[in-house]
């Protein structure tokens, strides 16, 4: 096995990784929270990523060329829609069930791509987004007060979708420009619009509690910095639909450390809508192949 066959394993090693990390930062965004405003977090963490790679990556900054400019602001527009609609809806909901609705993003991209590329998904992406649907019902819906769909609900399957967008570009644009490049390209982006933002709304603060900042900190260098450097970087050698398999375990690992560590309680209605939503990812990504003989030749990723 020669070294570039190994890229592929690794590809799917760091989105782990990543998936881990991005579930823990729904935990510290939330803590946060109580600290800052939604948009001052995303001005402190997106100025630290963004220093931070800039200055690491400084000579992929060279000789930039206009297309490579234009990619990375378009992957920063997306980075910087979905992470607003986070951060304002999670003020609303408990972290964990935002952790699971933001997962929702992976059964979009397929569509996203339908739209863009005019690939038609197959029968187990519609087959997963009636699942994901129902899913969706039991994890959003209070059924002791009748239908109760809130505003926290509503901005993290905004979030979720514009997240499916950032995916699909980002998978577009590095097989075609330098990832290192437009991940510093996408945090700079996002850190402009958001301190523009705090300094024109009169929410920029130097004055944060100790807690609140070292939770900024490290939605900074870990959950933004290195989490989107590892997805570009993966994403190079790995499709955006088999990438979102593995980014959407940060559900999952994104629920059960609030549950952990901030002591969400889950009604069993709200449990069950989790795992039908985890069974929807599931049958999107995988198509229950693994219940089938496995092939002495895998077949190769391809995009769908």
């Amino acid at each position: 096995m020669d070294k570039t066959s190994k890229y592929p394993l690794y590809a799917d090693l760091g989105l782990i990784a990543v998936s881990f990390v991005w579930g823990s930062g729904f935990v510290a965004s939330k803590n946060a929270l109580n600290s800052m405003t939604p948009m001052m977090l995303m001005a402190l963490r997106f100025s630290i990523a963004a220093l931070l790679s800039g200055i690491i990556f400084r000579k992929n900054l060279r000789n930039l060329s206009k297309e490579t400019i234009k990619a990375g602001c378009i992957i920063g527009f997306f980075l910087f829609s979905a992470f607003a609609a986070q951060m304002i809806g999670l003020q609303y909901m408990l972290a964990g069930k935002q952790a699971f609705l933001t997962g929702t993003n992976v059964i979009m991209v397929p569509f996203i791509y339908w739209a863009v590329k005019k690939n038609k998904p197959d029968k187990y992406n519609f087959m997963a987004a009636f699942i994901m649907i129902t899913g969706l019902a039991l994890l959003t819906i209070d059924f002791s007060v009748g239908f109760s769909f809130n505003i926290g609900d509503a901005l993290t399957l905004l979030c979720a979708f514009l997240y499916a967008c950032h995916i699909v570009v980002v998978g577009m644009f590095s097989k075609q420009h330098d990832p290192i490049a437009l991940t510093v390209i996408q945090l700079a982006f996002a850190a402009i619009i958001s301190l523009i933002y705090v300094f024109w709304s009169g929410e920029f603060t130097i004055v944060i509690p100790v807690p609140g900042l070292l939770n900024g900190i490290y939605l900074g260098v870990f959950c933004t910095f290195l989490a989107f450097l590892v997805q570009n970087l993966a994403q190079k050698h790995t499709s955006s639909t088999h990438a979102a398999i593995f980014l959407s375990l940060e559900s999952v690992f994104g629920s059960t450390l609030s549950i952990l560590l901030l002591g969400d309680q889950f009604t069993f209605t709200m449990l069950l809508g989790c795992i039908i939503i985890f069974l929807g990812i599931i049958t999107a990504e995988t198509k229950w192949s693994f219940l089938k003989i496995k092939q002495n030749n895998p077949e190769k990723i391809t995009e769908h």
